[in-house]
């Protein structure tokens, strides 16, 4: 009877072993078909900066370095408090407007909507307030916007995006101010914050290389002698532009599916000259802001002062009445 027991106990443990095994084996392999079959290549704009650039997005210029990739300037603005008081949960609003009835060119040469995304850079000691601090009323204007730390060191970074362009022209961030009394790092003064938002693909890889949304220029002088339409392996459609030049050498030009040529052949070009049309409707902004992480009890002071250069006003104001009755009295006597 024990024995039994003992080996239905054990077929009970070897089946959850089992079926925990093929669980995981599922999940990986989905993880990576997925990734294989559908890459989410326009997806990854974020990460990039994170990789290229692990220890911080601004640029000793002031520049942030997501202006290397998303060449066109676009307007961005930000929404910050004036001044703010220490422990305490206030939002930043970044603001990326544009217009929603503007498609951009896919990764696959399709037009598809445009995403946004955002990088919110905030002093020392500011970060993302934790879900318990943040009020009912604050967590609707957020809403499911993830917000992922710069790196593991640098918590006062947020990344936001890519994020449904139609959706989230305004991103609400939840942020908590440090508390000077527990964090001795942290002092109270005026502090500045950096901004960018993006709208749309960039026209630039990391690695240098032009994306599909972006102008393709003529490397050499000629004359257009060819143009053929071409697949990869990969089911890529591109196009091949050959130039001939003068001395006669014929120089390839690759363009991807998704900006419109606007040459033909027998056309004779020269070095730098347009061969596609700009697909590029989106682009990139930065702004810069201040902040003051302003000490209550100097708050209290200074209502005080107030108080007391008033009191003083009135009483001066009185006294000022109390002498001319007294010499209106020894004219009259």
């Amino acid at each position: 009877m024990r024995n039994a027991f003992i080996t239905a106990r054990l077929t009970r443990s070897a089946r959850v072993i089992v079926k925990t095994l093929l669980v995981a084996i599922a999940t990986v392999t989905f993880y990576f078909t997925s990734d294989l079959a559908l890459p989410q290549t326009a997806a990854a704009y974020p990460f990039w900066a994170q990789q290229t650039y692990p220890e911080t997005p601004r640029e000793p210029t002031g520049r942030i370095v997501c202006a290397n990739c998303h060449l066109a300037a676009k307007p961005t603005d930000v929404e910050v408090p004036q001044s703010v008081l220490p422990d305490t949960v206030f939002k930043a609003v970044v603001k990326i407007p544009y217009d929603t009835s503007l498609q951009q060119v896919g990764a696959d040469g399709s037009k598809v909507g445009l995403n946004v995304g955002a990088v919110l850079m905030l002093p020392e000691g500011f970060k993302i307030a934790p879900e318990d601090r943040i009020s009912e009323e604050l967590k609707e204007e957020v809403g499911d916007t993830f917000f992922q730390p710069y790196s593991e060191e640098k918590d006062n970074v947020i990344i936001v995006g890519p994020l449904p362009g139609e959706q989230y022209q305004e991103i609400v961030f939840p942020v908590l101010s440090p508390n000077p009394a527990t964090d001795k790092n942290i002092h109270f003064g005026k502090y500045s914050v950096h901004v960018g938002g993006n709208r749309g693909r960039g026209q630039v890889y990391p690695t240098g290389e032009k994306s599909n949304n972006s102008v393709y220029n003529a490397s050499a002088t000629g004359t257009i002698s060819k143009i053929a339409k071409e697949e990869d392996g990969d089911g890529n459609v591109k196009y091949v532009v050959s130039i001939q030049s003068e001395s006669g050498e014929v120089v390839k030009e690759t363009i991807p599916l998704g900006p419109e040529l606007i040459v033909s052949e027998g056309q004779a070009v020269k070095s730098g000259d347009a061969l596609t049309s700009n697909p590029n409707v989106g682009g990139f902004g930065q702004q810069d802001a201040e902040i003051v992480l302003q000490d209550a009890s100097r708050v209290q002071w200074m209502i005080a002062f107030i108080a007391l250069v008033m009191l003083a006003q009135v009483m001066l104001v009185l006294k000022k009445k109390q002498v001319e009755k007294v010499q209106a009295a020894e004219m009259n006597f």
